[in-house]
C-alpha cells in the first residue's frame, strides 16, 4: 500500500538551484577583496625592499663620509653598484691595533615584488629627478620599474 505520509529525505532542485545562487553571489563579493589583499601585500613587500636597500645605501654613504672606506671622488660617497653592498667593503679600524675588516650592508639583493625580478631601477646621485637611465657613476636610489598605480594612486615608480 501507498503511504501518504512517506516522505524521500535529500534537497530538491530548487533548494539546489538557490543555494548555487547564493554561493555565487557571495564568491562575486569576495574576489575584489582577494584582489585588493593581494596587491596590498605586494606593496608592503615593496615598501620593505625599498627600505631595506635605501638604508643600506645610506650605511655605505656614512662610513663613506667618516672616511673609513675608500672611495672614488667622482662617487659623491654612494656605493658604486648594488652588488657592492652585497660583497661589502674593506674598513680600516683606527687605534693601537689597526685591523680591517669586510662590512656588508645586504645579505642579498631583494627581489622587486611587482615586476617579480631582481631588476631595479637605479639613479645616480648626478642623474636628474625624472630620468629613466642610470648614469653609471653611482647608486644613489632605487625605484621599482613597474608601471602600475598603487591603491593610493600614486605610481609605484615615485615611491
Amino acid at each position: 500500500m501507498f503511504k501518504p505520509s512517506a516522505q524521500k529525505k535529500g534537497f530538491t532542485l530548487i533548494e539546489m538551484l538557490v543555494t548555487a545562487a547564493i554561493l555565487a553571489v557571495l564568491a562575486a563579493a569576495i574576489m575584489p577583496l582577494a584582489k585588493v589583499a593581494v596587491k596590498r601585500e605586494k606593496e608592503i613587500e615593496l615598501r620593505r625592499s625599498l627600505r631595506l636597500v635605501r638604508e643600506a645605501i645610506d650605511a655605505y654613504k656614512n662610513l663613506a663620509d667618516e672616511k673609513k672606506i675608500k672611495v672614488e671622488e667622482d662617487t659623491e660617497g654612494y656605493p658604486p653598484d648594488l652588488e657592492t653592498l652585497v660583497k661589502g667593503v674593506e674598513i680600516q679600524e683606527t687605534g693601537e691595533k689597526s685591523k680591517s675588516k669586510i662590512v656588508k650592508f645586504l645579505r642579498r639583493i631583494p627581489k622587486d615584488p611587482m615586476t617579480n625580478s631582481y631588476d631595479w631601477g637605479l639613479r645616480s646621485y648626478q642623474d636628474d629627478p625624472d630620468s629613466d637611465i642610470w648614469g653609471e657613476e653611482n647608486v644613489y636610489d632605487i625605484y621599482t620599474k613597474s608601471r602600475a598605480t598603487g591603491l593610493d594612486g600614486t605610481k609605484y615608480r615615485d615611491w
